[in-house]
């Protein structure tokens, strides 16, 4: 009897825990949505609010008032976090696949050199990173937003820490013995073995990607070409007054496909973790 008792005030502790956590991780969400239909006079005189105001509309008229282009934003952030997640992603998997499943020389000092890379912050190989870009005459491509996404070292790193359990080399030989080539077996065995892992680093990448202000700000001039983030950051830009529920709603409009990605990926990395303990 002690024991059920005990065990049941166990479980409900770690619900109550559990409530306050997701209670934590939803309120400044929250509250952005609700200064987002606020006033500026509002979120001045009271800046946490539970409720929604009628300010919306109003809000949205400013925002599209200072040359708040959410379409022009929207796709080119949707084009750049997609196109960046994919080759990160597939380009990552594929090179830890590589340092799984091949014995060849220089792999350790090739993996060595991986992990060196992954402690110099992006921001001392900026200005190289500038020149080189400046000098081919790509400063306002979004391919060069896209393409340096195919080397990723951390992501390269955390696939080949999950390859190496997840992934059996019988199955590899056998596949081979039956003439399966090598990209078939990656993309017929080795991915979908991978989703779980896939997902996770797609969701991690997507949201770096898509919140990304430097580098786009530094190779971006043209408006055209501005990404969400950048045109976020302009709206703080006036000089007489800033209208605060229109910054709130700009950051809604943000954050809105980020939680989107979210939803739609995280039903595999459920089911990875579900798996993972059947299999333990």
């Amino acid at each position: 009897m002690l024991n059920n008792k005990s065990n049941q005030i166990m479980k409900v502790v770690i619900y109550v825990v559990c409530i306050l956590l997701a209670i934590l991780s939803i309120f400044p969400f929250w509250i952005m949505f609700m200064n987002a239909t606020r006033s500026t006079t509002e979120i001045q005189q009271h800046a946490i609010s539970f409720l929604p105001s009628g300010y919306l509309l109003n809000n949205l008229k400013i925002l599209l008032g200072k040359s708040f282009n959410p379409a022009v934003g929207f796709t080119n952030s949707i084009i750049i976090s997609v196109g960046a997640t994919g080759l990160a992603v597939y380009f990552s998997t594929l090179t830890a696949y590589a340092l799984v499943v091949y014995d060849w020389k220089l792999k350790k000092p090739f993996f060595s050199f991986i992990m060196a890379v992954m402690m110099i912050p992006a921001q001392v190989t900026m200005i190289g990173f500038y020149q080189m870009v400046y000098k081919i005459g790509m400063t306002n491509s979004l391919s060069m937003l896209i393409l340096p996404s195919i080397a990723a070292p951390s992501m390269v790193f955390f696939m080949r820490q999950y390859m190496y359990p997840a992934l059996s080399m019988e199955i590899i030989q056998s596949a081979r013995i039956d003439g399966a080539g090598e990209f078939r077996i990656f993309n017929t065995i080795a991915l979908p073995i991978m989703k779980p892992a896939i997902a996770t680093q797609a969701i991690f990448t997507f949201v770096s990607s898509w919140n990304n202000l430097f580098t786009p700000l530094v190779l971006l001039t043209d408006q055209k070409k501005y990404t969400m983030p950048i045109m976020v950051s302009l709206l703080r830009g006036d000089i007489y007054k800033t209208e605060y529920g229109s910054v709130y709603l700009g950051l809604a409009l943000t954050v809105l496909p980020l939680i989107v990605v979210y939803l739609i990926l995280s039903k595999y990395i459920i089911a990875g973790v579900a798996l993972g303990s059947v299999k333990g």
